[in-house]
């Protein structure tokens, strides 16, 4: 878990997290640009996502995690994933639309006929 060094989290919520066996990650003092990252996400949950339990967080996030480093393109990886993928040629066949993370996304693939 990434967190700042706010006076909230305390040694209470570090024993919890521990009893919970989540690894703390804390950033770097007076460098808010790496929570940037986590707010990021929390961020996109929030807007994106009717979340109706635990299971159905923990489902959304898994599949949300496989788009964001199996489909997703990142600009700073010459806009591949960080799972490569191969380029796909046009004689591979018409692009189709295929859903992800619930149909939030989508991924373009070609397709053979």
């Amino acid at each position: 878990m990434i967190r700042d060094r706010d006076q909230v989290y305390g040694e209470r919520f570090s024993r919890q997290a521990k009893t919970l066996d989540l690894r703390e990650a804390v950033i770097a003092p007076r460098s808010p640009w790496q929570n940037a990252y986590a707010e990021r996400v929390i961020g996109s949950i929030r807007r994106d996502v009717v979340v109706m339990g635990e299971r159905h967080l923990l489902g959304i996030l898994s599949k949300y995690v496989d788009y964001y480093n199996g489909t997703r393109t990142h600009l700073s990886l010459a806009k591949d994933a960080p799972r490569s993928r191969s380029v796909q040629l046009p004689s591979q066949g018409r692009v189709v639309k295929v859903p992800r993370v619930g149909g939030l996304h989508h991924e373009y693939l070609r397709r053979a006929a």
